[in-house]
C-alpha cells in the first residue's frame, strides 16, 4: 500500500479534504487486514469503522510520513484484538468465504482450524496470519511488527508448533 507522501502531510497538518480522501484511500487496506484479523466479517466491519475515526482523530500524531501504513497495521490489529477480547471463549464457526479458511473444504477441519487459530496468545495469531494467510515476508512482518527477522522467525515456528499441539489434542 503506498499513499502520496504530500497527501499524508497535509492530512497531518489539518488538511480536512486531504484527510478525508486518505481514509477514502487507506479503506481498502484497512478492509484487508481486518478481513484476515478479526474473526468474523461483522468484526472486521467494526474493525475498520473503528480505525477509520482512530486515524481522522490522531492524524496529528503521526510521527512520520513513512510510518503511515505500519501505524494503520497497528490500529487495525488493536481494534480486531479487542473485539477478540469481547469473544473470548466463544468459537465461531468460520464463514463459507472467511479469507482465512478459503482452502478448507471440509467443515469439522474449518472449525477446527478456526478454534486452533482463536486459540493461540495474540503475538502467535498474528505472526501466523501474516505469514500464512496474507503471504507477507519476513521483512514486511518485521517491519509492521516492529521485531527483527529472528524474532519474526521464532514466533511463526512457535505459532505453528502451538497450533499443531491444540489439534492433536
Amino acid at each position: 500500500m503506498t499513499h502520496a507522501p504530500a497527501l499524508i502531510e497535509a492530512a497531518r497538518g489539518g488538511d480536512e479534504r486531504a484527510l478525508l480522501q486518505l481514509l477514502e484511500v487507506s479503506r481498502p487496506h484497512l478492509k484487508h487486514i481486518a478481513a484476515t484479523q478479526c474473526a468474523s466479517a461483522a468484526d472486521a466491519d467494526d474493525a475498520v469503522q473503528e480505525s477509520l475515526w482512530h486515524v481522522y482523530r490522531r492524524i496529528g500524531a503521526l510521527r512520520t510520513i513513512g510510518s503511515y501504513a505500519a501505524w494503520l497495521f497497528s490500529i487495525v490489529r488493536r481494534e480486531c484484538q479487542r473485539l477478540m477480547r469481547q469473544m473470548r471463549g466463544r468459537v465461531d464457526l468460520p464463514a463459507d468465504d472467511d479469507p482465512l479458511f478459503a482452502c478448507v473444504t471440509t467443515p469439522d477441519l474449518r472449525v477446527d482450524l478456526a478454534a486452533a487459530l482463536q486459540s493461540l496468545p495474540e503475538r502467535y495469531r498474528e505472526a501466523i496470519v501474516l505469514r500464512d494467510f496474507e503471504e507477507c515476508s519476513i521483512a514486511e512482518m518485521a517491519a509492521a511488527l516492529r521485531l527483527t527477522r529472528a524474532a519474526v522467525k521464532s514466533r511463526i515456528h512457535r505459532g505453528r508448533e502451538m497450533m499443531r499441539e491444540y489439534l492433536e489434542a
